[in-house]
């Protein structure tokens, strides 16, 4: 059943309603560029297209079902807007890029916007485009698949100037999937039951903030991508790493809180625990006033990631604060002023909040028990500590490893920069 409800003479644009499937796709193949269809309650089973640049919204109750085949809703044009519609079922082939709403090369500006979508593909998938915007959407995949054979909540593939903004995406494979792109906004998103809350890969010029993520594998992998300015975010529960700097450079990590990253599984000799940042084989970064804490590891950094600053930052209560074991020695420092380390018994005499010692997270012996895992059981026996002491008081070879040479004496000094 179809209904026209207004007709323009000054803009050509016409509204109609829709209470039935065979309706809706005879309005979608008549309708014109600024059309608007509305779907009455009810459900619209199949698959459908849009060919113009039309806004398609919902009353309350209104559902499209694929019945689990394909992609419920393809955009083929530009200015297409979809508002207002739960969108279930589709299909789960990711060769296919089976969606909820799949945007088809060259659609630029397209608005999704206060939808629910639900199934086992990807949730909004879009290639070669630009200026989309999804907002205010509820984006589920399905629980009972594995992680990595989920679609992702939003699969973006060479798309340029994306805004994702207040989204709420669980039960996917990543909530938001960058890949070679650039000048992408995310901001005001949820994630959790997932992957990773932010995937990028091989993009530039990306923007961050304001995100959560718990309960995920990890929350912000940062891999092959540049100039990314991820900050103000939030992770919690996770269960490889906060964040993820991986081949990643020219990229700023602020301000962002990550607690408790732990993996019940996790063990020295596979590197495998939880990491609240992870650093890898990335270069010219600045990691700076963040909160690492509660985690089996506050940071990790492995070969090849020394060519970053780590400054201003709180490590508090991790089990391990810092794990490195490369052979430089890299200084965590900036301007004089350091990271705060919890558990640091250092002295400030002259009350400018900085420590007069140096710190260092770690010693030798530190290294060679993760180097030798099976030796561990050693680590609290009276030998060990001689041979601490005796370390912390004579230097053998070449200096190796992190020090912190203006460590802070409080975490109240950087809190402002964490509200």
């Amino acid at each position: 059943m179809l209904t026209a409800l207004l007709f323009s003479s000054v803009s050509f644009a016409a509204a109609y309603s829709v209470s039935d499937s065979e309706g809706l796709k005879a309005q979608l193949a008549q309708s014109r560029p600024g059309d608007s269809i509305l779907l009455r309650a009810g459900i619209y089973s199949g698959q459908f297209e849009i060919h113009h640049g039309i806004t398609l919204t919902g009353e309350k109750g209104a559902v499209i079902d694929a019945q689990g085949l394909g992609s419920a809703i393809t955009i083929f044009v530009s200015d297409v807007t979809i508002s207002n519609l739960e969108i279930q079922n589709w299909g789960g082939d990711l060769y296919e890029r089976d969606s909820g709403i799949l945007i088809q090369d060259l659609a630029h500006r397209t608005k999704i916007e206060s939808n629910r979508l639900t199934g086992r593909g990807f949730g909004v998938c879009a290639e070669n485009s630009a200026n989309i915007t999804v907002s205010d959407n509820i984006i589920s995949g399905d629980p009972e698949r594995h992680k990595l054979d989920r679609g992702d909540g939003i699969h973006l593939k060479r798309v340029e100037s994306p805004v994702i903004e207040g989204n709420k995406i669980f039960h996917v494979r990543d909530g938001v999937y960058i890949e070679a792109g650039k000048h992408s906004l995310i901001f005001d998103n949820q994630f959790s039951e997932q992957q990773y809350g932010i995937h990028y890969m091989y993009s530039k010029r990306d923007e961050a903030y304001g995100n959560e993520a718990v309960d995920v594998d990890g929350g912000y992998a940062l891999m092959s991508s540049e100039n990314i300015n991820l900050y103000h975010n939030r992770v919690s529960r996770a269960k490889e790493f906060g964040v993820l700097l991986n081949m990643t450079h020219n990229s700023v990590v602020s301000s962002n809180r990550v607690s408790d990253a732990h993996n019940p599984q996790g063990k020295v000799e596979l590197g495998n625990e939880g990491k609240g940042i992870f650093v890898y084989g990335a270069l010219d970064n600045e990691i700076r006033h963040n909160l690492f804490s509660t985690s089996d590891i506050g940071i990790y950094m492995a070969m090849g990631g020394e060519g970053n600053l780590v400054y201003g930052n709180q490590f508090v209560n991790n089990r391990t604060q810092v794990k490195y074991v490369g052979e430089q020695l890299l200084e965590w420092s900036r301007d004089s002023r350091g990271n705060y380390w919890s558990g640091y018994m250092g002295w400030d005499s002259n009350r400018d909040g900085i420590a007069d010692n140096p710190y260092r997270p770690n010693d030798g012996l530190d290294k060679l028990f993760w180097l030798y895992p099976e030796a561990r059981f050693l680590m609290n026996s009276p030998v060990v500590a001689l041979l601490r002491w005796v370390q912390s008081q004579f230097e053998f070879g070449e200096p190796n490893g992190i020090v912190d040479s203006f460590p802070l004496i409080s975490a109240d000094m950087e809190l402002c920069v964490l509200c």
